[in-house]
């Protein structure tokens, strides 16, 4: 394992740190416990959008903290769920009178601790619960993982609530979001946690795991290599059968990487995922391709498509300024 490393002990209190120091214009660290806050103070009776989880998805959840997206993330330690404690304590900082939305990936560690924390909270609160993948049916026994599509909840639900929506209007939005997106990945290789020392999972120079999990978890089905075409439609397939889009329908293309496939790529797998859903007529009207939700160093990318009306296209189009993500401002 070769990584820039002091201690594995310290690395994610030195990695906030500096993230914090990089972006201090947007956001500060709060430490014992953890978690990232937005500096500029919300205007009385926002709704506070609190997320989190595990380290080494970068920039998510962090990353998205700031004007029009998420008041606050809990980092927890990677691929870790963050505690209770965290949670409450980021909930109770940014609450303005308006309540506490949590935006929460689909992950046991991640959904009991935000419970425990809810439970403790003394406001009025919900949660949005981010199921975005598609690698497993509806049916599946723990539901379907929370993944890329997160991003797109995240973004919509902080414009809304940016714009003076309220608690239940945010709720209700988060939710039509999560069931209008669709996302499903590919891994190349593995990732390697640094705690661990070695490649989370074996995967053969000529192999392929379709339907992986952001934190290497199996996915669907192991392949031979093949075409950058054959795996965009074995992926886009999948989805345009789950969120089965009409003709005419607009919609947001995200391809996200994994951390170590090059841009060169993911603009690549983005011209095949737009003409396979222009053939079908769905109107690919806006994008956002890069390292979004990685998984530390796997190569490997995801598509999700989100599909849009007027009222969500122009939520998605209003300000942003974080860390990752910024436009209009």
């Amino acid at each position: 394992m070769k990584k820039f490393i002091n201690s594995i002990d310290n690395l994610l209190d030195e990695s906030l740190s500096g993230f914090a120091k990089a972006h201090a214009d947007i956001i500060q660290l709060n430490t014992q416990p953890h978690f990232v806050r937005r500096n500029k103070p919300t205007a009385p009776g926002k709704v506070a959008l609190i997320s989190g989880g595990g380290s080494g998805h970068e920039p998510l959840h962090s990353g998205f903290v700031g004007s029009g997206m998420l008041d606050a993330a809990c980092p927890g330690q990677v691929f870790t769920s963050p505690t209770p404690d965290q949670m409450l304590a980021a909930a109770q900082a940014m609450e303005n009178g308006g309540g506490v939305l949590f935006i929460v990936k689909n992950y046991a560690g991640d959904v009991m601790n935000f419970e425990i924390a809810a439970e403790m909270l003394d406001c009025p609160h919900d949660t949005v619960l981010a199921c975005d993948d598609v690698a497993f049916p509806k049916t599946h026994s723990t539901g379907r993982r929370g993944v890329a599509g997160t991003l797109i909840v995240e973004k919509i639900i902080g414009a809304a609530a940016e714009s003076g929506a309220d608690l239940a209007a945010c709720k209700a939005l988060g939710d039509r979001v999560n069931i209008a997106t669709a996302s499903m990945g590919v891994a190349l290789t593995s990732c390697t946690v640094p705690a661990l020392g070695k490649p989370t999972f074996d995967i053969g120079e000529n192999e392929i795991e379709m339907g992986v999990g952001i934190h290497g978890e199996r996915g669907r089905e192991r392949l031979t290599m093949r075409s950058a075409t054959e795996i965009v439609d074995y992926l886009s397939g999948i989805i345009d059968d789950d969120l089965k889009p009409q003709k005419g329908q607009s919609a947001l293309l995200h391809i996200n990487g994994f951390g170590a496939t090059p841009l060169m790529e993911l603009h690549l797998i983005y011209e095949l995922a737009s003409r396979f859903w222009e053939k079908r007529g769905v109107n690919i009207c806006r994008s956002l391709v890069g390292n979004y939700t990685t998984s530390l160093d796997m190569a490997g990318c995801s598509i999700t498509l989100s599909l849009l009306d007027e009222e969500l296209l122009r939520l998605w189009d209003a300000p942003v300024h974080t860390a990752a993500l910024r436009w209009g401002c």
